[in-house]
């Protein structure tokens, strides 16, 4: 299992839409074969800043979802909301 940090932020009173949207990717990932949990958070400091943390079954499945037209085309209509680049980390458990 990996887990996949996704961290986006919203621009200034785009918060509403993007909210709508982003339940839209949340509904498709959830459908995709591989995805097993995911939840998303909201910075306590910055409410434009969230953060997601999703755990998929492999890397693989991951980057299935990832380069999928259905999340190009859903990242299409998110993307012009945020005011920086989706920032996307894979983590995985330490062997030690």
């Amino acid at each position: 299992m990996i887990r996949v940090l996704i961290e986006r932020h919203i621009a200034e009173s785009l918060e509403d839409a993007y909210e709508q949207r982003a339940r839209l990717v949340l509904q498709q990932a959830v459908a995709a074969p591989g995805f097993i949990s995911g939840e998303t958070l909201v910075d306590s400091h910055d409410p434009n800043h969230r953060i997601t943390l999703a755990n998929w079954r492999s890397e693989a499945d991951w980057d299935r979802w990832y380069h999928s037209e259905e999340r190009q085309d859903l990242m299409a209509e998110l993307t012009p909301m945020m005011d920086k680049d989706e920032a996307i980390t894979i983590l995985q458990q330490n062997a030690v």
